[in-house]
């Protein structure tokens, strides 16, 4: 139970207070316990005085946005879920400043929608813009790197409000200092626009082909959108209540890297399991990034794996996507995570890594 002078403390600050909740309602996943208490703050302030009253009085607390990247367990959180739901959005000369409670999808339109360029292939991604620094979200050849001049920050040893540049943040491949720490929270984000209303150049090439357009040219924001959710829409990777494979985290696991010295042992073991194939290798830091989906097809976990019946499946666009059929618990995905990143350890010495972050649960 929430300590009384504790709650008087987070109603003071504009939090709206619930006992109770289930958190499945809040995760693109839709799994997940209760909440003991969910605290839902709707203004920067109100959000920076609630997470200072609850680390000073050391209640555990859970940061939730979007919900786009969680695995709760189904027992829950017996703590304070803090919900960030501040969305204010500001369009500048050059760039756009976001809270971090903003739906990342709306962001990218709004500046889509005021002749702006720059983030339109890392549209109809799901969850909110506080986590795309958090995860150096990326698609379709344009990671948030490449766009983030500054951060605003609520240091949460000290209490403090500040700004950082890109990089403080150690941005890697779907990862950066703040993924695995809770010493920092997002409280909003600053991203670099085009003026002219032209796309990023385009990079990857299933986009550039869907366009017609040559590699490293640029197209207008708002075509590359559409050809962009169209794409990411056939793998159902835009949220649709209607459809089950939706109901997911998007990719659960991250395309491995593996190291110059290993790829050609890999590659053997690829080959004495295929035979004579032609193996997805892209570059990587420290090292060559393979595709993690092919790995998962070709290790025999097909699209809809296991069966029609089950509750936890792959998805039935997307290999890279578990998915939620309706009545899925989070042990229901946890065992099949484990079984698909098995598989493809075990028949091809490849370690898959899951993307989101989990609550409650080891994978």
């Amino acid at each position: 139970m929430l300590n009384p002078r504790v709650r008087d403390q987070l109603i003071a600050a504009g939090a709206r207070l619930s006992d109770s909740v289930p958190l499945a309602g809040l995760t693109t996943l839709r799994v997940g316990g209760p909440a003991a208490v969910l605290a839902e703050c709707e203004s920067t302030q109100t959000l920076v005085d609630t997470v200072r009253a609850l680390d000073a009085a050391q209640v555990p607390t859970l940061i939730v946005a979007g919900g786009s990247n969680l695995l709760i367990s189904d027992a829950g959180f017996d703590g304070v879920v803090v919900r960030v739901a501040n969305a204010g959005v500001q369009i500048g000369d050059d760039a756009v400043y976001a809270e971090a409670g903003a739906e990342w999808d709306a962001v990218v339109a709004a500046t889509v929608i005021a002749g702006f360029g720059g983030l339109e292939c890392l549209s109809g991604i799901p969850g909110s813009t506080g986590a795309t620094p958090v995860q150096n979200v990326g698609a379709y050849g344009v990671e948030i790197s490449g766009l983030l001049r500054r951060v605003s920050l609520l240091d949460r040893r000290s209490g403090d409000v500040y700004w950082v540049e890109p990089d403080a943040l150690g941005l890697d491949y779907r990862t950066s200092v703040l993924k695995h720490s809770d010493h920092a929270l997002v409280l909003g984000a600053e991203f670099a626009l085009r003026s002219d209303g032209s796309s990023a150049p385009l990079r990857y090439r299933e986009l550039v082909n869907a366009l017609g357009a040559a590699e490293g040219e640029s197209r207008p924001a708002a075509a590359v959108r559409d050809a962009v959710l169209r794409l990411r829409s056939g793998k159902g990777m835009v949220l649709d209540a209607t459809d089950h494979d939706t109901w997911s985290a998007g990719s659960f696991f991250t395309n491995p890297i593996v190291s110059e010295s290993s790829l050609p042992g890999v590659l053997d073991t690829i080959a004495g399991k295929l035979g004579d194939v032609a193996v997805p290798q892209f570059p990587g830091t420290n090292g060559v990034k393979l595709s993690a989906g092919w790995l998962i097809e070709q290790a025999g976990f097909g699209k809809g794996y296991p069966d029609a019946d089950a509750a936890a499946r792959l998805s039935t666009k997307h290999t890279l996507a578990l998915t939620n059929r309706g009545s899925a618990t989070a042990t229901d995905l946890v065992r099949l995570a484990r079984a698909v990143r098995d598989g493809v350890h075990g028949s091809f010495g490849v370690m898959l890594e899951p993307e989101p972050v989990t609550v409650g649960i080891s994978l």
